[in-house]
């Protein structure tokens, strides 16, 4: 029952097994077996993806990868760790911090997603702004194909980064598990900045917080990190973990500088003016690490808060321009109002991706289709916004029709063009990402509700 669905909750289905290898050895045997039986296979991690992008909606075998959990080198000199793939995302900067490194991409899920999981969807975090996202950190990994062969791709273990040939872990790197098993990554670590400056900043509204994020990218600053919350979800969030956040605000906005110490106070001077020119009436800065540490945990706990307010919520992940912020998060709302369903917001704001989370309740009627709508609304919305339909959370199977929406007949076939250079027969996580008309029957998607 564990494996019936991801985080993604609104469809489920179980799989015929689940396998738990150990090492790559392990993996190969399972996926020739496979292979010989002509069986789905279903790469997962922890299951913290969002999209049902590890459903067995075919059945099939799901194979696990969080035995594989081990740090097999770090590389100190040359910046760089050779891990498993079932490492939790925050294991490696824990276990190299001491020696002034971290590894950079920091999902919410960061305590429990696992490096391949964050391959597979090329996962961001809060400060993805100034860092990148996954793909940026990713050297090389071993894959086992669905025939059972083993590739490596990218820069190997021992050597530089540069690739001799085609350079395809890019192609990897976001195929949410469609090409094949990945087992042993090799990651690039980087410096742990001299000096921050972290402050929550309180707004009456969201839309003055939104045109603060536009106008400080506009200056020509780009903070590590630029976190958006709603006063619905500081409202949940004081109320489950008493961080002291205002219950009255619009918006709060987590702003948060990095570099050497010469220099950044100057930046913070200018993104303080920008704040107080956008309204804001309170500006709280983080004065010792530990204060900074509970902001990041007051973020990082938002999902977690909703239990106390909803059954049941899905979480949507569009991106738009910086500069649409304020339209789309009026569409939000207004989705979830003409649908009577409630909705809180929190956004990665720098760069536009945006996470409402929509709620409903599974026990009434129709909530379930309600809430279909509202989300892919949204997605619809952010598209039309000169956007895109995911920007971390991958497609799965949940937006995967509307990648038609987005691509042209043409785009969808040059990627399954690729997608079967590496599983001709489709059988490595199938029916997810392309239009297909395959869903699991939990309810009906097609089912029409106005928005």
């Amino acid at each position: 029952m564990v494996y019936e669905c991801d985080a993604y909750t609104m469809e489920k289905h179980l799989p015929d097994a689940v396998a738990l290898p150990r090492s790559t050895e392990e993996v190969v045997r399972v996926v020739k077996l496979c292979a010989e039986h002509r069986l789905p296979i279903i790469p997962r991690g922890t299951g913290t993806s969002l999209s049902g992008a590890v459903l067995a909606v075919d059945g099939g075998v799901i194979i696990g990868t969080t035995r594989l959990n081990r740090i097999l080198n770090v590389d100190y000199r040359n910046r760089r760790a050779l891990v498993e793939a079932g490492v939790p995302n925050l294991w490696i900067t824990n276990a190299v911090k001491q020696r002034g490194l971290m590894f950079a991409p920091d999902p919410s899920s960061q305590p429990s997603s696992t490096i391949a999981g964050n391959i597979a969807f090329n996962a961001g975090g809060p400060h993805t702004l100034k860092h990148g996202a996954t793909t940026n950190h990713v050297l090389g990994f071993d894959m086992v194909l669905p025939d059972g062969e083993v590739v490596w791709l990218g820069a190997t273990p021992d050597g530089g980064e540069d690739v001799e040939g085609y350079d395809l872990r890019g192609a990897v790197i976001g195929s949410e598990g469609m090409f094949g098993v990945i087992t042993r990554v090799v990651v690039r670590l980087m410096k742990t900045p001299r000096a921050f400056r972290t402050m929550l900043v309180v707004f009456n509204s969201a839309d003055d917080a939104s045109r603060t994020v536009s106008d400080i990218i506009a200056a020509g600053i780009i903070p590590v990190a630029m976190e958006l919350m709603d006063q619905p979800i500081t409202r949940a969030i004081e109320d489950a973990y008493h961080f002291g956040l205002p219950m009255d605000a619009g918006a709060v906005l987590i702003i948060e500088l990095e570099g050497h110490e010469a220099g950044i106070d100057r930046q913070l001077e200018r993104v303080t003016e920008l704040c107080r020119k956008n309204n804001a009436r309170d500006l709280k800065p983080a004065r010792t690490p530990e204060e900074r540490a509970a902001l990041w945990k007051c973020r990082k706990s938002a999902f977690g808060a909703i239990g106390r307010i909803s059954p049941n919520f899905v979480t949507q992940d569009g991106v738009v321009p910086r500069t649409k912020l304020p339209e789309i998060m009026h569409f939000i709302y207004d989705a979830a109002k003409k649908l009577g369903l409630g909705v809180a917001n929190v956004a990665h704001a720098g760069d536009g991706n945006i996470h409402p989370i929509i709620f409903y309740d599974e026990r009434i009627a129709g909530d379930v289709e309600k809430a279909y709508a509202c989300s892919t609304a949204i997605v619809r919305r952010c598209i039309e916004l000169g956007g895109t339909a995911t920007g971390e959370h991958g497609i799965g199977v949940e937006k995967a029709e509307l990648m038609a929406v987005q691509y042209s007949a043409d785009d969808l076939d040059a990627m399954q063009r690729l997608r079967r250079a590496f599983d001709p027969e489709g059988r490595c996580n199938p029916h997810k990402m392309f239009p297909s008309g395959k869903r699991c029957l939990n309810f009906n998607p097609q089912r029409q509700v106005a928005v």
